[in-house]
């Protein structure tokens, strides 16, 4: 089978490899179309937990080829996604039922091998029938994972206002359950047009677009549009100049989360007192572990959208210049390999 393999950090070639076969509680599928994300990126750096020589990829939508010893939940031919997050069940985490903080957690497409090949391993318990959901759908079942995982930690309550900067796939995906979750206004900020008006489509009540080189402004304009501030905002861009707006933006008694990916020694600062005396709560939000249900059942209602996500398809041998255009290009939203 043909694959993207890293020997290390920023050093991957496409070549023929073995394709695996399936052991016992394993099953072997056909990767159909495979999602290049932001982390993916970060993987290529050398970060993000990343563990060489390595198969990236982990956002997946594929058919099931064949079958391991013991495998009796699904058939040859089942279409199915996978969660890619691995943890190791006897930790103090998982033993307390947190499994997302598991001391040992290990993900395909991080650690072990991934979803930019024609074919990859998952054991059955990773992996989920997709319905009639359609390829392009069911491939943003991971992302969307991790928007549900962030909404479910926000616990949102009927009434709320929520701003969220970041008008990439998974700030658009939590938009979108936030609103459903009961939220009264979303504000999506950022600093592309095109991504705006697609998360108006997508649902959107505001939409703001942003100088990121003048952070001060953005912060005077959306206070201008809600001067009390915001019940929930949400960091989904990874930029340290934006997550020390959020603070400042929070209504009293209301919630920061961090939800961006940024660099392990990115910080940014915030007013100690400020959070005090205004009763901040600061969230952290990391991936996901057990929201696949949750996510696949709002994408087949309908309740959750991914029309318009998609801007860019490349081949596996195209790999370098897909990782490029989600670095560089302006006009790129959801970058995708095909198969």
């Amino acid at each position: 089978m043909k694959a993207v393999v890293y020997d290390s950090a920023k050093n991957f070639t496409v070549k023929e490899i073995p394709t695996p076969t399936p052991q016992a509680g394993e099953v072997l599928i056909k990767v159909e179309l495979a999602g290049v994300c932001g982390t993916d990126l970060h993987i290529h750096e050398g970060d993000f937990l990343a563990e060489f020589p390595l198969i990236p990829g982990h956002e997946m939508v594929g058919t099931i080829s064949s079958l391991g010893a013991g495998v009796s939940q699904f058939k040859v031919g089942d279409r199915v996604t996978v969660n890619p997050v691995v943890s190791c069940g006897d930790c103090e985490f998982c033993r307390e039922g947190k499994p997302i903080l598991c001391h040992n957690r290990k993900g395909l497409g991080t650690n072990w091998p991934g979803s930019f090949a024609e074919y990859m391993i998952a054991t059955q318990d990773l992996v989920f029938k997709v319905g009639n959901l359609s390829a392009e759908d069911a491939m943003f079942a991971e992302p969307a994972a991790c928007a549900m995982h962030g909404a479910q930690m926000l616990k949102i309550t009927p009434g709320t206002s929520a701003l969220i900067f970041g008008a990439g796939p998974t700030g658009q995906l939590l938009a979108q359950l936030m609103a459903t979750s009961g939220a009264a206004s979303v504000t999506v900020a950022g600093s592309t047009q095109f991504k705006l008006d697609v998360a108006k489509k997508l649902g959107a009540d505001k939409t703001y677009l942003m100088d990121r080189k003048n952070i001060a402004k953005t912060k005077e304009d959306l206070l201008k549009a809600s001067p009390s501030g915001y019940d929930i905002v949400v960091e989904a861009t990874g930029s340290m100049d934006v997550a020390e707006i959020c603070v400042p933006l929070t209504r009293s008694g209301g919630t920061f989360m961090v939800y961006g990916v940024a660099e392990p020694d990115d910080t940014f600062r915030i007013n100690a007192f400020d959070v005090f005396h205004r009763e901040i709560t600061i969230q952290g939000s990391f991936a996901e572990i057990d929201t696949f249900p949750a996510t696949l059942a709002a994408l087949e209602s309908g309740r959750l959208k991914t029309t318009g996500l998609i801007t860019h398809r490349f081949t596996i041998d195209e790999y370098g210049k897909a990782l490029e255009t989600l670095r560089s290009d302006k006009t790129a939203h959801k970058v995708v390999i095909t198969f």
